[in-house]
């Protein structure tokens, strides 16, 4: 390695380091260890879509584009809005959500089903009424659903936009149909199985969405109040825009961010932030050969 090659490298690591304790929280390295190290069957084996997808750069978009587009849904965001904490604890709830990504996607079948078991009992202590009277339940199989299609949706839009590497002929709906192994797991019924159906559930939905004062509230955090300092908002910023050009032209408008800057220079905002991404974390599921 050159002198000149050196620094570089020890900035990809301290820009990897800083990208990895925020996303996986101060215990994610031991939880890597366990992870990947653990000896035993896997739900998804080795170079299956949702290990390339969800293992992708592009998952930084696509997890704020999900949370944009749940955002929609009425009862699910009054179940955000009421317990998840994610005003006061924002990188908290990101920490545990990547965490369950990590075993549900890469753990072992026990370690799987570890991380099922202590979500679904968190679900069902999540209950509540919103301000006009309606019930809802984390647990309902129908929001699970509903979480489920937004999530999946979101995840497979940025992998096709910005991925490393085309998806191969199948593997988007492979890809539909491993994610919703574990939407049924976590209680959700009648989940989409391939790419077609996945975007008729999403249409289904959209007779209950509604454009709440809190739905309005988050977009609002998300988008220009993130719990950064200012040094990295700028690199923020690019993965936020690439998040609302990949939203549907219903949803922009729905939450009043269908600009005309957005829509010219969103999708370059999105490459760029995958790109840097890419090049400080690498990717979860190495290419075969690499």
């Amino acid at each position: 390695m050159t002198a000149t090659a050196r620094p570089v490298e020890r900035l990809r690591a301290r820009v990897g380091d800083a990208l990895f304790t925020r996303i996986a929280g101060p215990g994610g390295y031991e939880a890597r260890e366990r992870i990947h190290n653990t000896p035993g069957p896997r739900w998804f084996p080795r170079g299956s879509a949702i290990r390339r997808v969800q293992g992708d750069a592009s998952n930084f978009v696509g997890g704020l584009r999900s949370l944009l587009l749940q955002s929609l849904h009425p009862l699910a965001m009054a179940g955000v809005a009421g317990h998840s904490g994610y005003r006061g604890d924002p990188w908290g709830r990101l920490a545990r959500t990547s965490t369950f990504l990590a075993y549900t996607t890469y753990g072992t079948s026990d370690h799987a089903q570890e991380m099922i078991d202590r979500v679904r009992a968190i679900h069902e202590r999540i209950r509540g009424t919103t301000e006009d009277g309606q019930e809802y339940r984390a647990s309902d199989p129908h929001l699970l659903l509903w979480v489920h299609v937004a999530e999946a949706d979101s995840f497979l839009a940025a992998y096709k936009r910005y991925g490393d590497r085309p998806l191969e002929p199948g593997q988007a709906d492979e890809y539909v149909a491993q994610s919703g192994r574990v939407a049924e797991a976590l209680g959700a019924l009648n989940v989409p199985t391939t790419e077609a159906e996945l975007a008729a559930c999403l249409e289904s939905y959209r007779p209950e969405l509604q454009v709440t004062p809190a739905a309005l509230d988050t977009t609002h955090f998300l988008l220009h109040e993130p719990p950064l300092p200012w040094a990295v908002r700028g690199p923020y910023g690019l993965i936020a825009a690439g998040a609302v050009a990949l939203l549907p032209t219903w949803a922009r408008d729905s939450l009043n961010i269908n600009t005309r800057t957005n829509r010219i220079i969103g999708g370059t905002c999105g490459a760029l932030a995958t790109t840097g991404v890419r090049w400080g974390l690498g990717s979860a599921e190495p290419a075969k050969g690499r």
